[in-house]
């Protein structure tokens, strides 16, 4: 099959091929008190399901394997500001604008400036609102939000003013935003999501939700992988709002994948180096990382061509380009760049489509949550378990499990560990 012909085949796909029943009652609204006693549905390399217990991971996971973890950390990125009549505006942080790198951002003094949505916008007829925050030591601050225009979509650009000195963004978020928890929870965010909406390892803020895949690790779970040789290293992506945005088109070719911004070190793509080198096993913890890990290559080749665009496309690596790259060359043309960078990091965009005829790279292994119906979550997870179609997708057969098996599904749900048919090779 030609390339042309693959990414036609694949922008051909119907979203309406990856629906499933999901009671409202399987939908988890709360962890279990312990993260690592819920459940884990395994689907082995022969396709077989097996129901363990999220603990017994690190034995479950190949041996001397590594596993990639995403480490951003979720901010408190709703804050509701309210008008002298009562009214109630909502601004959701999106991504800063000005400084654009979310370190510096959070780190702002005085003012700055997000890409946001704004709940209740008709109602915004002020240039202004301001709201008092009290600060961790208790003094007040005046914290002021002005519109300043719309930008793509449904964003728009607001610029945060304050007038407490040598206080940062960051300190104001956390004392006057709540955390973001997702809209198919049905209910208002509490106290306890803001321990229970962050994975032990998260450290970067920047997303507006959580890698829920990480939300299973405990340190102990952690300490075990150590046990058993298995190396860990870390990726940051900063889930942006488009992971909840719905697939509203029938076809998946006329759907815009949403564009996040993450950061890779050179010890990380020096270890997928040697792992693949040496016929190792990658795991990416959570689609996140999985999308971030499978986008290196294409940077890499873009590197190899002079093209120094840190960006991978949606449609990507379905071109006739793409069907030339040799992963580990371009590796380790990424490693030599990142290896002349400052700070040893490379920050890039991905707005990446992974569906079924993908090309996989790096991942051969996936530990996830059960997805939302009709989502490109759920193409990403089809891609991954199936390699060539067969007659009954193997995500349809694991979901219909574990609806009948009493699994708890989406954020703070039941995890799985996914490998590929053994017959199929899990990186090129």
């Amino acid at each position: 099959m030609s390339q042309d012909t693959l990414l036609q085949s694949v922008k051909s796909l119907r979203i309406s091929d990856f629906d499933y029943p999901l009671p409202d009652e399987k939908i988890a609204r709360h962890p279990l008190a312990v993260r690592d006693a819920c459940r884990l549905l395994l689907s082995d390399p022969a396709r077989r399901i097996f129901h363990r217990s999220f603990a017994e991971l690190p034995a479950l996971l190949p041996p001397s394997s590594l596993l990639v973890c995403n480490d951003t950390r979720v901010i408190n990125a709703r804050m509701a500001f309210f008008k002298p009549s009562g009214a109630r505006i909502e601004i959701f942080l999106l991504e800063p604008s000005s400084p654009a790198d979310y370190a510096l951002a959070f780190q702002a003094e005085g003012a700055c400036r997000w890409e946001c949505l704004v709940g209740n916008l008709k109602r915004w007829k002020e240039p202004s609102l301001s709201m008092e925050v009290t600060l961790p030591d208790g003094t007040k601050a005046t914290l002021t939000a002005t519109r300043l225009g719309p930008l793509d979509g449904n964003a728009h650009e607001v610029e945060f003013f304050w007038d407490a000195p040598g206080v940062t963004f960051a300190t104001l978020t956390d004392a006057a935003g709540k955390i973001p928890i997702p809209p198919y929870l049905r209910r208002d965010t509490e106290d306890c999501d803001a321990t229970d909406y962050q994975t032990v390892y998260s450290r970067v803020k920047g997303s507006v939700a959580a890698p829920t895949a990480g939300l299973h690790f405990t340190p102990a779970v952690l300490d075990n992988c150590r046990t058993h040789n298995i190396e860990m290293q870390r990726v940051t992506l900063h889930v942006g709002a488009g992971t909840f945005q719905p697939v509203k088109s029938e076809l998946i070719g006329e759907h815009p994948m949403h564009t996040e911004t993450f950061t890779v070190s050179l010890p990380l793509v020096e270890a997928l180096i040697d792992t693949l080198r040496s016929g190792r096993t990658v795991t990416a913890v959570g689609t996140t990382s999985v999308r971030t890990l499978e986008s290196l290559p294409y940077l890499g080749h873009k590197l190899m061509k002079g093209d120094s665009d840190m960006h991978v496309g949606q449609w990507d690596p379905y071109t006739e380009d793409a069907a030339s790259i040799d992963t580990l060359q371009a590796l380790e043309t990424l490693r030599r760049h990142i290896a002349a960078l400052p700070a040893h990091q490379l920050t890039a965009t991905t707005a990446i489509m992974i569906a079924p005829g993908f090309t996989w790279r790096i991942t051969g292994a996936m530990v996830t949550n059960f997805h939302q119906p009709q989502s490109t979550l759920l193409l990403l997870v089809s891609a991954f378990l199936d390699r060539r179609p067969t007659d009954t997708p193997q995500w349809k057969r694991i979901y219909r499990e574990a609806l009948d098996s009493g699994y708890r599904f989406l954020s703070y749900g039941d995890a799985c560990l996914f490998f590929p048919a053994k017959d199929k090779c899990p990186c090129r």
